[in-house]
């Protein structure tokens, strides 16, 4: 009997492919979670639970939340990306990390095959494929959702004939939560028009007072929260369990797919969000105009490849390592104030701040220059344009 490896998350789709490709094409299914943050103990066991009772093989929890930190997310906060000013990216990145850990999967337990819950109409489908064509090349790549063009309402009626009771309720909103954010998809981003109502985010809104925090960054990276030193997963986790509840970081973005459609969907991401704002406003204290130019220019680059699947084309690393080398200098703390829906960035602390008044204050006489240096510089600036206005005058 050949073996599959099966992405698996314990949802509608998911699901569907557990059952379909054990009863349907007899193979043997060995499902995998790859954790990016967003389970707790408690919900991995229940998709455990429930991937044994949907009749799999073997069932395998696979803990990436450090290394999708450390390989993708850190990056996204060098370049505070936020692809079309909206969207911190927080399932483009995280599947590229988890189609990265399920092909390395499959290897290890010499799968034949490997399988998505995929549909046919989004971005993860080539982020799945691509990866799995890079890294285990020739595998057998198995898309039931995809290739049977099934609707959540076919996906649904066809479990409840196998004995597998979903309600069409629990379908009704398609949610997926990582270190970075969550995802919520439903009937109403499927429209230009409609705002998801309040019962589909996943965090109610519970904080209402006012709150101010401390974000402390060590050569760009977030490593204390409120003065607690605790390295940059716990402070991504602890200020989302700080934040989320205030509705920072709720959105809907639209963006072009990568198959040339548009497309909408929802997110909560109160961490990212504030993370990558305190971060740049870090920076633009830190950085030189030309460092921070280059590093825009680059960065959405970055997060665009990135969000198209293409982790591991060579140049990303050529990209990365020109972000680690920018951060030299992004030190310092960050003062941050919560109101409900909205936060605001008060200010920084950094020993590197290039507003350092030992050089003069904005607005007054700098201490490095006098008036005639401006006045003779301002000439020698403009030289050329004003030249050509001289040659090229009508007057």
């Amino acid at each position: 009997m050949k073996k599959v490896v099966l992405a698996f998350s314990g949802g509608l789709d998911t699901s569907f492919c557990c059952i379909y490709l054990s009863r349907d094409l007899g193979l043997e299914v060995h499902s995998v979670i790859v954790n990016t943050g967003g389970f707790s103990e408690e919900e991995l066991q229940t998709i455990e639970k429930r991937a044994y009772e949907l009749g799999v093989k073997s069932h395998t929890t696979i803990d990436e939340t450090e290394d999708y930190y450390r390989n993708t997310i850190k990056y996204l906060i060098f370049g505070n990306v936020l692809k079309n000013a909206t969207y911190p990216l927080s399932v483009s990145a995280e599947r590229v990390s988890q189609a990265t850990a399920i092909a390395n999967y499959a290897k290890k337990i010499g799968a034949s095959c490997v399988a998505h819950g995929s549909t046919g109409a989004g971005n993860d489908q080539v982020r799945f494929d691509m990866i799995f064509h890079t890294l285990v090349p020739g595998i057998e790549i198995i898309t039931p959702i995809r290739d049977l063009k099934l609707s959540r309402e076919d996906e649904i009626e066809y479990l409840n004939k196998h004995g597998v009771e979903y309600s069409a309720e629990k379908a009704k909103y398609s949610i997926n939560k990582g270190l970075w954010g969550t995802s919520v998809g439903g009937a109403e981003t499927l429209t230009s028009n409609q705002y998801l109502p309040e019962s589909a985010w996943p965090t109610p809104i519970t904080a209402t007072e006012p709150r101010q925090i401390t974000i402390d960054f060590e050569q760009g990276e977030p490593v204390a929260l409120n003065g607690d030193k605790i390295g940059a997963v716990k402070v991504i986790q602890e200020l989302q369990a700080i934040a989320q509840p205030y509705g920072i970081g709720r959105d809907i973005h639209v963006g072009d797919t990568i198959i040339g459609i548009k497309g909408r969907v929802g997110f909560e991401a109160a961490a990212s969000v504030i993370i990558i704002k305190a971060h740049h406003t870090l920076e633009k204290h830190t950085l030189t105009k030309w460092q921070l130019s280059w590093k825009d220019q680059l960065a959405a680059f970055y997060g665009n490849y990135m969000h198209e699947g293409q982790m591991h084309d060579p140049v990303m690393r050529d990209f990365e390592a020109f972000l680690q080398s920018s951060q030299g200098t992004v030190t310092g703390r960050v003062f941050v104030e919560l109101h409900p829906h909205r936060f605001v960035i008060i200010g920084i602390e950094s020993e590197h701040d290039l507003m350092s008044n030992k050089f003069g204050s904005y607005g007054e006489m700098n201490k490095g220059y006098t008036g005639d240096d401006v006045k003779g510089f301002s000439k020698i600036f403009g030289n050329q344009t004003i030249i050509w206005h001289k040659v090229n005058s009508k007057d």
